[in-house]
């Protein structure tokens, strides 16, 4: 595994260039890497074995940039600005990606990916949107934060920026993908957000440093936003609107559907009680949503890796989605069948070394999570156990090295 993390790094330079060739996009891309194995093959390729898979004014351009472009220049210059690029056939390139039909050759990362075996959450909505939609949105991700699922959104104004500001004021992370270059915030009055995303979570794009945003590239990175996630929650949405060309998205990408109901009255949520005509689930409360999330990704599996298969590798190991970490097992065993207050969980935790550094706020979370669970419950501010049955909840993951 180690040789093929070796190998992976050592195309970089090479993919980092074919991903900047003007003319060229993920489709050709991932065909000439099909046919000539790795990124550094496709560059030493001559005139006309290129030929035989792409145009002539394709060629062209390819052979123009290997005269301009300074490949480790480049790259060491890409990395200086703290930013990466990961190929499809990287070990890091998000497995949920591989599940849709127009995965991005590569993606360009400002901060960290989502974490593939931690539950995920796009949500969305309008950018007008109105008091109602604003408390909707604080209150879910603020829920999704506390429980440690991941909230994916574009960074909007409205409720994709308040859902994941809310999300990372709670203490959980967050990804945004946008529609321009990782180094450009857009919009620009998202600035103290997008700072918080890249170092609580990460900033992601399809498009080159320094792409500018364009009307024309929004739609298409949508279909990232719902590809990254488990479940789509729409929470404002009129009838026409971008909010509903990612629930289509979403859906042709097999991706299970959330809408908060509104108002009859209110035009902007049309949309998303059409979306409930239609058959979408419905999400009456933070603590409903979340378990119906826990019931869709209990027990489900990381798809088999099918990158480098060409490049050598077989894929990464099949992984269980991981529900339970160390911590909240331990916090679990401080619980009795009695109801307990939190100061006196507290001081249940300090008793064993593995919780002496769990702060409160670390501490709300597993209670919550507990109890979204099913395995706690919460009585007037008091916690007790339910059960200490695993139900195929626990993730049987290696324990944390202390």
């Amino acid at each position: 595994m180690e040789e093929n993390w070796k190998e992976a790094e050592s195309m970089q330079p090479y993919a980092y260039w074919l991903d900047n060739i003007g003319g060229i996009g993920s489709k050709t891309a991932g065909r000439l890497l099909q046919a000539f194995e790795s990124p550094r093959k496709i560059y030493e390729a001559t005139e006309k074995e290129l030929k035989e898979f792409m145009g002539k004014e394709q060629v062209r351009r390819l052979l123009l940039s290997k005269e301009r472009w300074k490949l480790k220049e480049e790259y060491d210059s890409l990395l200086a600005r703290r930013l990466r690029f990961i190929p499809e056939y990287h070990t890091a390139y998000p497995a949920r990606l591989w599940e849709i039909p127009d995965r991005p050759f590569g993606l360009y990362v400002k901060g960290s990916l989502p974490d593939d075996s931690r539950p995920s959450v796009a949500v969305i909505g309008a950018r007008d949107c109105s008091a109602y939609g604003k408390y909707a949105a604080e209150e879910f991700a603020t829920m999704l934060g506390l429980a440690g699922i991941q909230v994916i959104s574009g960074m909007a104004r409205g409720i994709d920026g308040i859902s994941q500001q809310a999300a990372l004021e709670a203490g959980g992370t967050s990804y945004a993908v946008l529609g321009c270059g990782v180094d450009i915030c857009y919009p620009p009055s998202g600035k103290a957000l997008y700072e918080k995303l890249a170092e609580k979570g990460g900033i992601l794009s399809e498009y080159p440093p320094g792409t500018q945003p364009r009307a024309t590239l929004f739609p298409p990175r949508n279909r990232i936003i719902s590809g990254l996630a488990d479940v789509l929650l729409v929470v404002e949405a009129r009838i026409k609107s971008g909010t509903l060309i990612t629930v289509d998205m979403a859906l042709e990408q097999g991706r299970e559907i959330f809408v908060v109901p509104g108002r009859l009255t209110d035009r902007l949520s049309d949309g998303c009680n059409r979306l409930l005509k239609q058959g979408a689930g419905i999400a009456l409360s933070p603590a409903d949503f979340i378990r119906d999330i826990y019931e869709l990704t209990a027990g489900i599996k990381t798809a088999q890796d099918e990158r480098d298969v060409k490049a050598g590798q077989k894929g990464r190991p099949v992984q269980e989605t991981v529900l339970l970490t160390d911590t909240e097992k331990e916090v679990l065993a401080v619980l009795d069948y009695y109801p307990m207050p939190l100061d006196g969980i507290r001081t249940q935790m300090q008793k064993r070394q593995a919780l002496e550094a769990v702060t409160l706020q670390e501490t709300m979370s597993c209670l919550l999570r507990l109890t979204l669970l099913g395995l706690a419950e919460n009585t007037a501010g008091s916690y007790y156990v339910r059960t200490r049955e695993n139900h195929g909840l626990i993730s049987t993951q290696p324990p944390e090295k202390k």
